[in-house]
């Protein structure tokens, strides 16, 4: 689905068919890489199903699918420019297949908007700031699961330092108002999602 969903998204523009496997391949290869364990192809997956269910509220699909598919494509756990880095290539990638400069900005801005995952005045960005969160509003199971990939993905790291930083992430959602920006979302997982935050805090 994502391969053929990405392959779609550029059948509109001026890309040849190589180019299109150029681009996928770059794509799968980054978020293959075998220091990933949450931020893979199954993130990007989960996320094209959620949108997908919602596609009638969003408002530009195509600009929402280049984010999705470049939001995490570069990532590295000791870096803090991943977002930044990130919408630099997209921008590359797209300014090759002369994608419009207006999908372009639109685009990079909501990768920009992952990292901090505030509320935006585009209703777009929201859905696809709370289909990135999704995961936090899964079963406990599910969600425990997630915690234990993500804690692969910062090995590097010993537990005295890893433990302080997991857990101001945890404040960071507890804290906010709402965690999910849009209604659809908020009523989907917002309660399981406090309660897998607090219950992770709890093994601490």
């Amino acid at each position: 689905m994502l391969k053929d969903t990405f392959f779609k998204l550029l059948s509109k523009y001026n890309a040849s068919k190589e180019q299109k496997e150029a681009l996928w391949n770059e794509i799968e290869q980054n978020y293959s890489n075998r220091n990933r364990h949450y931020h893979s192809l199954e993130h990007l997956d989960k996320m094209l199903f959620y949108l997908t269910k919602i596609k009638a509220k969003i408002q530009n699909w195509e600009t929402i699918l280049f984010a999705l598919y470049y939001h995490d494509i570069i990532y590295n756990s000791r870096k803090s420019n991943n977002e930044e880095e990130s919408a630099k290539l997209a921008k590359k990638r797209m300014l090759e297949i002369s994608i419009p400069n207006d999908i372009i900005q639109q685009s990079t801005a909501q990768i920009i908007a992952t990292k901090k995952h505030s509320i935006s005045e585009n209703s777009d960005t929201n859905y696809l700031l709370d289909v990135d969160l999704s995961i936090l509003g899964q079963n406990w199971k599910t969600y425990l699961t997630y915690t234990k990939n993500v804690r692969k993905e910062y090995a590097i790291y010993p537990d005295f330092l890893y433990k302080p930083g997991r857990k101001k992430v945890l404040h960071h959602f507890l804290n906010m108002e709402r965690i999910f920006k849009t209604d659809y979302f908020y009523d989907l997982f917002e309660k399981q999602a406090k309660e897998n935050l607090k219950r992770e805090l709890d093994l601490f």
